[in-house]
């Protein structure tokens, strides 16, 4: 019985999913069109052209890709630019089914195509754009579907949507200025290993035969880099195999071991520069996304319980919890956030300034906005620092290896 009913939801769910249709056909005045569109079957769309005043000479499936048809994942960036593109169409007086209609043709990701149409699905057949959001939880968060039913409850949807998109994007843009950050160090330690490497595979076999020739005693700097040359030509499998393996073997390990993220999380921010960098960027997603679920008329207990998780810090998540438990039990915000020790002196004035002045949103966002200039300025003036030190340090590199090999021909030029 219960195989019986698995089988019929199966069914189900595969009759109530969209297929696309090529199709081809001639207006009234005869002139040749063609186009695709989603629908059941192919009936469903002739009859929608029909009504058009099409009548269709030609109508098949799409065919899928052999490589790539099922499209790359739905990005938060997708996510940013669909809110945005929702937000100025319902500010315009658009319902929001024909919004979703409107904003699923112009995707050129079949998966955010299908996701906004199973939206416009949902909502079409009388759910709440709440409840729609809550069968795709790994696209649209707790924060930003509690913020869309407190829209709705309070009949200013559009409103919230406006606000979310611009959160949306005001995060995206911070989240790039920290991949960025983290990028350049990645970088100049990849080229200096990528240089060493060629130089002790393919130049300093050249100059050790050139020693062998000499009969004479080779330098201690010398004889290291030729015995590092020789281990690299004969196990260079080796060296690529743990390092590869050293790479994903960290990503699972983080992945499987909270305690093992945890470790690397407070790591991080003990880095100089990148560190700071990460300290603000996460008092800014603090700030910036309590402001506006408060804004929103969450309450501030569950709007800290949502922004926890928002901050992109373990350390962070988890002093964020503990201000939740002391507010929850009547402390106000300023003082829970003192007793964390985490957040800067001017924070926390600027917090108690706005529960005094029954502005703590306005005030948060001040502190966002600061924090937010911080990053991209600590972030700009780290890849101008970074610039010359990579030059340096392949430099470093570089001359090591080449005053190693000259050495031996100084010592035989002073004998001589």
């Amino acid at each position: 019985m219960a195989v019986t009913r698995t089988a019929a939801k199966q069914t189900a769910r595969r009759a109530d999913a969209l297929e696309i249709f090529v199709w081809e056909g001639k207006d009234k005045r005869g002139i040749k069109m063609k186009g695709e569109q989603p629908a059941k079957n192919a009936a469903l769309v002739k009859a929608e052209l029909r009504r058009q005043g099409i009548t269709v000479t030609g109508i098949k499936p799409k065919p899928k890709a052999l490589f790539g048809g099922a499209g790359k994942k739905v990005s938060p960036k997708d996510i940013a630019i669909f809110s945005r593109q929702l937000a100025t169409m319902m500010k315009s007086g658009v319902p929001i089914v024909s919004s979703l209609e409107i904003i699923a043709g112009g995707q050129k990701n079949p998966k955010a195509k299908e996701l906004i149409n199973a939206l416009r699905s949902d909502i079409e057949s009388g759910s709440s754009m709440y409840e729609s959001l809550g069968k795709h939880p790994v696209q649209f968060d707790m924060l930003y579907r509690n913020l869309i039913k407190a829209g709705e409850s309070a009949g200013v949807l559009e409103t919230v949507l406006d606000t979310i998109a611009s959160y949306k994007e005001n995060i995206e843009s911070l989240k790039g200025k920290i991949k960025k950050a983290l990028f350049y160090p990645a970088t100049v330690i990849a080229v200096a290993v990528l240089v060493s490497a060629i130089l002790l595979v393919f130049v300093v076999p050249q100059f050790q035969q050139v020693f062998a020739s000499f009969g004479a005693d080779l330098p201690a700097f010398t004889k290291m880099i030729i015995a590092a040359s020789d281990f690299m030509i004969g196990y260079w499998w080796l060296v690529l195999g743990v390092v590869v393996g050293t790479i994903f073997g960290l990503i699972a390990l983080k992945k499987r071991s909270q305690g093992f993220a945890d470790f690397l999380d407070r790591m991080m921010l003990k880095i100089p520069v990148v560190g700071q960098i990460l300290h603000n960027s996460a008092i800014a997603r603090f700030a910036r996304t309590l402001a506006v679920t408060f804004k929103a008329g969450v309450p501030l207990v569950e709007a800290l319980d949502i922004v926890a998780g928002a901050t992109g810090s373990v350390v962070y998540e988890k002093a964020v919890k503990r201000i939740r438990d002391d507010v929850s039990v009547g402390y106000p915000m300023n003082m829970a956030m003192k007793q964390v020790n985490l957040f800067p002196h001017m924070v926390v004035q600027m917090v108690a300034i706005g529960e005094e002045a029954g502005a703590l949103d306005a005030m948060l966002f001040k502190v966002a906005e600061f924090y937010e200039s911080e990053v991209n300025n600590a972030v700009d003036a780290l890849s101008s620092l970074l610039e010359p030190m990579i030059m340096i340090i392949i430099g470093l590199v570089v001359g090591s290896m080449v005053i190693g090999m000259y050495l031996p021909i100084f010592k035989l030029a002073a004998a001589i």
